[in-house]
């Protein structure tokens, strides 16, 4: 006797219903809403394309994003008609992505529907980068005052629901790292684990520690995340973004190959960062004089040095705010740009479609600007265009990679530009260090050492025979010398030190200057003449800061030779 399955016989009845719809929709699709049709059980959902619309607004349309391709996105449409579709073209047009509908089954759209579920609920819809939300990330930021507090919520997001958890550790880390003000983010792969780092104030600090796969995880997200190529194994560079309310936070991604995985690095570029006033920077007053009395001219070249990390770019663009005024032009050729400035034109070089700064330099002289800044001197060519500049007409502002102020003249007849021309043209050149900042909840007093007091008293004495005046500096030449030195306390990251500022020395092109340009003089020589200036060296301002108690000792040495003549 033949045996009846209900079970069996219920789904066949289903598939038969399901195949009957979807043929149904293809052929609707054709004839009446003239597009494509799609089957979406035949395809992989897309993650990224989802954050394109909300999962509200997704059900409330009856649509779902299903695939992103560089700007061009993919939309299924349950009930398709023109007033929807003009109303998700505008919406994608306005995050700079290009739809492409498709009309689908219930059954499709329902299998997208699901999908939701697998994004953390805390990114919203901002395709091209992570973006977390200002909610979220001021949710984040409420709980981490240190980096302790980003150990434990990171080790908390390891243990959380499976689905989310590399999303959700991301948006920690993220948030995390811009709530202390790191600058950069470190991960890195080793034998057996992944290793998270943070830089704060210029130096790296474990944060943590976690498996080699959630390691891959990460990587892969970061990759998708940046633009990057997900199984290329050579260098890479990407960058995406996060907006915290009206403000974008960019994020540059660089990934290099290592012995265990890629290292990667999100370096943080944090608009409120760069926001600092000339003020703010730690110039003492005379030369902070100077260099207002030397930006206002009409003309004149104006250089930063200094190594890589120095604060040269932040230095730049503290001149750049502080000159700008609607009744001028500024134009700034970068490489690239790492901080929009309002009011500036802002353009970026490009090296394989030929846009060198030599370009660039060309190109914006010809916008007829009043103040041009270049990123970098780095050939004859653009050193030969600056000077130029600076004498028809122009306040040029730039980088130079030299050691000290005195090395940007050699440097610059080194580039093979005319020193009789030079005089005219340079007005300043300054050099500058950071130094991390004592933490002022827990520094202490100490005595120096023997050979620190040594080291003090000379330069103090080098100060007192330059003619410059200890008042200027707060300082009583005939008091002890009192030095603070770094403890550590919850408010600053137990590493005693809670920001940075610069110490700055500054040559300016005087009559004595110009008579010795001539002569392609050394660095030691330019220093001598210089001495009467009245601007204080790197290590005398260094001194000055530490009897302050503003920095210590320690963080001095690190970037300048105390006993350097």
């Amino acid at each position: 006797m033949a045996s009846f399955d209900e079970e069996k016989q219920n789904k066949q009845l289903e598939d038969l219903h399901k195949r009957e719809e979807e043929q149904l929709v293809a052929t609707l699709a054709e004839s009446k809403y003239h597009l494509p049709y799609v089957d979406l059980s035949r395809l992989s959902i897309d993650n990224e394309a989802l954050r394109a619309i909300s999962e509200k607004d997704s059900r409330e349309m009856n649509v779902a994003p299903f695939k992103l391709f560089g700007k061009n996105i993919f939309i299924a449409a349950r009930s398709p008609n023109d007033d929807l579709l003009k109303r998700l073209r505008e919406d994608m047009e306005r995050k700079n992505l290009l739809p492409t509908f498709y009309m689908v089954s219930t059954a499709s759209i329902n299998k997208a529907w699901d999908r939701y579920k697998e994004i953390s609920m805390a990114e919203s819809s901002r395709v091209g980068g992570i973006d977390i939300s200002g909610e979220v990330l001021r949710e984040i930021s409420k709980k981490i005052e240190k980096i302790q507090d980003i150990q434990k919520m990171v080790t908390e997001a390891l243990e959380g629901n499976k689905i989310h958890k590399i999303s959700r550790l991301l948006e920690v880390i993220l948030a995390g790292a811009i709530a202390v003000k790191a600058s950069d983010i470190h991960i890195e792969p080793e034998q057996e684990r992944g290793r998270l780092r943070l830089r704060l104030d210029g130096v790296l600090q474990d944060t943590n520690f976690f498996g080699l796969d959630v390691y891959r995880l990460l990587n892969s997200r970061i990759k998708l995340l940046s633009g990057m190529k997900l199984t290329s194994k050579i260098a890479q560079d990407g960058r995406f973004s996060i907006m915290e309310g009206k403000e974008e936070i960019s994020i540059r991604a660089s990934l290099i190959p290592g012995a265990y995985g890629e290292s990667i690095v999100m370096r943080i570029l944090d608009p409120k960062s760069i926001q600092v006033k000339l003020e703010e920077l730690g110039i003492e007053p005379y030369l902070f004089s100077v260099i207002e009395q030397e930006i206002t001219k009409p003309n004149g070249l104006i250089l930063v040095t200094g190594p890589t990390g120095s604060g040269k770019t932040t230095s730049l663009y503290a001149f750049l705010r502080r000159i700008y005024s609607p009744e001028i032009k500024i134009i700034t050729i970068e490489d690239p740009i790492e901080y929009h400035l309002p009011g500036i034109t802002q353009t970026q070089t490009n090296d394989e479609k030929g846009y060198t700064f030599v370009e660039g330099l060309r190109s914006a002289l010809r916008q007829d600007p009043d103040v041009v800044m270049v990123g970098e001197i780095r050939d004859r060519e653009t050193a030969e265009i600056a000077i130029q500049s600076a004498l028809t007409g122009h306040i040029v502002f730039s980088t130079l990679h030299t050691n000290n102020a005195a090395g940007a003249i050699p440097r610059l007849i080194d580039l093979g530009v005319n020193p009789k021309i030079m005089v005219s043209a340079l007005s300043l050149s300054i050099a500058q260090r950071l130094v991390r900042k004592l933490c002022a909840f827990c520094k202490k007093e100490k005595p120096p050492t023997e050979e620190e007091a040594k080291t003090i008293k000379l330069i103090m004495d080098s100060i007192k025979e330059e003619g410059k005046s200890f008042s200027n500096y707060d300082i009583n030449p005939e008091a002890p010398i009192k030095l603070f030195s770094a403890v550590g306390c919850d408010k600053c990251n137990l590493t005693g030190y809670k920001g940075r500022m610069g110490i700055f020395e500054a040559i300016r092109t005087d009559e004595a200057i110009e008579k010795i340009m001539p002569e392609n003089p050394s660095e030691r020589e330019i220093k001598v003449v210089a001495r009467t200036q009245g601007i204080l060296s790197m290590r005398q301002d260094g001194v000055v800061k530490m009897l302050n108690g503003i920095t210590s000792i320690e963080e001095v040495q690190s970037v300048v030779d105390l006993n350097e003549e």
